[in-house]
């Protein structure tokens, strides 16, 4: 299992369309562009919109509680949930050699200049699943404008730049879509 996700957090104020409404749409996207581009990887892709994440991660905890049995199925899980703006590459957690596996992937984004590969994953919904071994990964974009909009009135779908929503999405479909049509897992 190749694991895409993001969550709706930003249910006081606000539309949560940043945060993390973008995080969910991308992961959305990403499945729909494989399967639009009529592609079928080798493992299964998977999308799970996360819910009480605020409420300490309490829909993560469940997902993790029913699947933790098949955790060696799992290839690597992939959360965003710092925003949708302009892309930058990934963090990741793993192991050395999954990284460079994960660097020789990112190099498929060199095009739209999205290419580095940070030291840590980071993701509340993600977060059992890394510190149980899984490779993780979450999205690295330009958070310079994020808490101006991160659980306010503002984070409204006025936030979210289409163009640059298209590039997080574009990350997300290569990523995704690579590892889980690779002949074996990511090491661990």
């Amino acid at each position: 299992v190749v694991l895409v996700s993001g969550h709706l957090d930003s249910w006081d104020v606000g539309q949560g369309a940043m945060d993390d409404g973008g995080g969910a749409f991308i992961s959305w996207e990403a499945l729909s562009l494989i399967k639009d581009l009529g592609l079928r990887p080798k493992r299964t892709l998977r999308l799970v919109l996360w819910t009480g994440e605020e409420q300490g991660g309490i829909g993560a905890k469940q997902y993790y509680q029913l699947h933790k049995e098949n955790i060696s199925n799992f290839d690597i899980v992939m959360e965003s949930d710092e925003g949708t703006f302009q892309p930058s590459g990934l963090g990741f957690a793993g192991s050395a050699e999954a990284r460079d596996i994960v660097k020789e992937i990112m190099t498929l984004l060199q095009p739209i200049n999205v290419t580095d590969v940070y030291d840590n994953a980071e993701g509340t919904d993600i977060a059992y699943w890394m510190r149980d071994g899984v490779p993780g990964a979450s999205l690295h974009n330009d958070i310079n404008k994020y808490f101006w909009f991160h659980h306010s009135q503002g984070d409204t779908m006025t936030v979210q730049d289409p163009n640059q929503m298209n590039l997080c999405a574009a990350v997300w479909t290569v990523v995704s879509y690579v590892i889980a049509d690779m002949e074996e897992m990511l090491p661990r």
